[in-house]
């Protein structure tokens, strides 16, 4: 069983691996925007094809950035708890 201190050390360990996968979700969803910026750019169209697979991936992405976010929050509350 943790101590007060060490569960809010665990806790503190944990929220900062939620801030990183975060980070990291929120960097994905930049760089396919910037695919999708590329894409569009590249065929020069009134209606460019982008893939499918682009938006349900962004989508995904923005759920995943979400949820770890609501993650934190949960975590974040039940800390202050303590």
């Amino acid at each position: 069983m943790y101590s007060l201190s060490e569960l809010h050390a665990q806790l503190s360990a944990f929220r900062a691996k939620l801030a990183e996968a975060t980070e990291h979700t929120n960097r994905a969803v930049e760089l396919l925007d910037e695919a999708r910026e590329t894409i569009v750019t590249a065929f020069e169209q009134a209606e460019p094809w982008v893939p499918p697979e682009l938006a349900l991936a962004e989508d995904r992405l923005r759920q995943d950035v979400d949820r770890l976010v609501a993650a934190d929050e949960l975590v974040n509350g039940y800390q202050a708890r303590l």
